[in-house]
């Protein structure tokens, strides 16, 4: 199993962009409808862009119609969750091991698979198209699409 770890600040600052950072260190949000990942549909996983960490699957994606990546539930039990004292009362989605900021997690998602509505942000993601899973080091996830 490999050891997911959140990298120093400042290697943080060189290997993400400056997008990336803004959002998965200091809680900020890219817009709808122009990130990376909201219409892939390609099959694979997606990871934590700053730790590696599996965190969803293309499998349980689907297009929520909000303009960024939408799950039904995550891969691995490599998330948590917090609520915010913000004006929405939304429920914040980190990752486990780095503490990245992914996005938030609603109830309003496909009812015959759970009812939950993980959008998150594509900067916060980075995508292993299942071809590569294997030499990713991700090959335990290939069963996944078979």
């Amino acid at each position: 199993m490999a050891d997911y770890k959140k990298p120093q600040q400042n290697d943080l600052k060189n290997k993400l962009t400056p997008e990336q950072y803004e959002i998965t260190q200091l809680c900020g949000t890219e817009p709808p409808f122009n990130n990376a990942y909201w219409d892939n549909k390609k099959a694979g996983i997606y990871v934590d862009i700053v730790s590696g960490e599996p965190l969803f699957s293309s499998v349980d994606k689907f297009d929520s119609g909000t303009g960024w990546p939408s799950f039904t539930k995550p891969l691995e039990q490599n998330i948590t969750t917090k609520q915010e004292d913000d004006m929405w009362r939304r429920i914040e989605v980190r990752s486990l091991k780095a503490d990245s900021h992914l996005g938030h997690v609603f109830n309003d998602g496909p009812r015959d698979k759970g009812g939950l509505r993980y959008c998150i942000n594509s900067a916060s993601l980075r995508f292993i198209p299942v071809e590569d899973l294997e030499k990713e080091g991700y090959g335990q996830y290939t069963t996944l699409f078979k």
